[in-house]
C-alpha cells in the first residue's frame, strides 16, 4: 500500500525537503568562501553543479509529494522527467569530467559514478515504477535520496576542505 501511494510519507519528504534546502543553503556559503579557488580547479565549477543539482532534486521531489490530494500517476510521470533530466545531466557532468582528465585517481571517478548513477536511476525507476505498476514504488526513491545526499556531502566536503589543500 505505500509503495504506491503519498499516505503515510509525509515526514520522509518533510524530512527530505528540510535536509536538502539546509544543505543547499550551506552549499552556496561553502561556495561563496571559496569561490576563487573553486573556479580556478580543473572542474570544480561543474563538481559545484553536480553537487546542487541532487539536492534541488530531492527538494523538488519532496515538495511535489507534498502536495495535498496529488495523484500518484502524476507524481510518477514527474518523477520520470525529473529522473530522466538530472540522470542526462548528471551523466554529462562526469562524461566531460573525464574526457577533460579531471580525475586525479580512478576511484574518485568510480566513486562519483557509484553514488550519482544509482541516485538518478533510482528516481526514474521509481517514476517508471508507479507508471508500469512494477514493484517497489515510491519505496525506490529511499536509496536514491540517501545516495543523492551521500553525494552531494562528499562533493561538498571536496570544496569546502580539500579545495585548500
Amino acid at each position: 500500500m505505500y509503495a504506491t501511494s503519498l499516505n503515510g510519507w509525509e515526514n520522509f519528504f518533510i524530512a527530505s525537503a528540510g535536509a536538502a534546502a539546509a544543505l543547499a543553503g550551506l552549499l552556496f556559503v561553502v561556495l561563496s568562501i571559496n569561490l576563487a579557488q573553486i573556479l580556478r580547479g580543473p572542474g570544480m565549477a561543474s563538481r559545484a553543479g553536480e553537487t546542487f543539482i541532487p539536492l534541488a532534486v530531492i527538494l523538488i521531489i519532496s515538495l511535489l509529494a507534498l502536495v495535498p490530494g496529488h495523484p500518484i500517476k502524476a507524481f510518477g510521470v514527474e518523477l520520470i522527467a525529473i529522473g530522466g533530466s538530472v540522470w542526462s545531466a548528471s551523466t554529462s557532468i562526469q562524461v566531460g569530467a573525464f574526457r577533460a582528465r579531471h580525475f586525479m585517481k580512478a576511484w574518485h571517478f568510480i566513486f562519483r559514478l557509484l553514488v550519482n548513477q544509482p541516485a538518478n536511476l533510482g528516481i526514474l525507476v521509481a517514476g517508471l515504477s508507479l507508471e508500469i505498476g512494477f514493484s517497489g514504488g515510491l519505496y525506490w526513491l529511499i536509496p536514491s535520496i540517501i545516495l543523492a545526499f551521500t553525494g552531494a556531502m562528499a562533493n561538498a566536503w571536496i570544496l569546502l576542505v580539500e579545495i585548500l589543500r
